[in-house]
């Protein structure tokens, strides 16, 4: 959506915190990616070569994704101001002494993006919801979106389909300070909280 897309651009890519931001908002809203996946990203995960990447998700279960172009480009250039270091996380702090990002982290950088971007505060969670509606409007099968979310189960998946479908992912702030509803964590089946 607009909003995804604006969330995405609001981040200054030029600088070490807005490049590392850029990618980690790519690998939410592109890939479906949960907040402790991204925080667990290593640098041998990343396989440039075919075009892919290692997810570590929930219970040990390790999916290879294809690497999108603005993801992989992301990432690269993040890597690239980052530059050399013995850690072999993606993604590190800011601040020394430096060390892997913990997963809150990444819910921190979804909400200055909302911030800079001007709409609602969401979670990162809510970035899989977001590709979930995106692919189910493109017509994309319940077992699609499955396998990119990598749910265990296709009921899970019909849950986020029948969210995504009723409501917006996200909205502008309104005037005033009121906000629309949007989709929030009870909404969710158990398992994705």
């Amino acid at each position: 959506s607009a909003d995804i897309e604006r969330l995405i651009g609001c981040c200054d890519a030029s600088t070490l915190d807005g490049a590392r931001d850029a990618a980690i908002m790519l690998l939410l809203a592109r890939l479906g990616l949960r907040s402790i996946e991204v925080a667990r990203l290593e640098l041998s995960d990343l396989d440039w070569r075919a075009g892919e990447l290692m997810v570590r998700g929930k219970g040990g279960r390790e999916d290879r994704l294809p690497l999108p172009d603005d993801v992989g480009t992301a990432l690269a250039e993040y890597l690239t101001v980052r530059g050399r270091r013995e850690l072999r996380r993606v993604f590190l702090t800011l601040r020394t002494p430096t060390r892997p990002i913990r997963p809150d982290l990444v819910g921190d950088v979804v909400r200055r993006a909302c911030h800079r971007a001007g709409v609602e505060q969401i979670t990162p969670h809510r970035l899989r919801h977001a590709l979930a509606s995106e692919m189910l409007a493109q017509g994309a099968s319940l077992q699609d979106i499955s396998q990119v979310l990598r749910h265990r189960h296709l009921s899970t998946t019909a849950i986020y389909a029948k969210c995504a479908a009723r409501r917006s992912v996200v909205s502008p702030a309104q005037p005033g300070g009121t906000r629309r509803k949007v989709l929030g964590s009870n909404d969710l089946p158990r398992s994705e909280r």
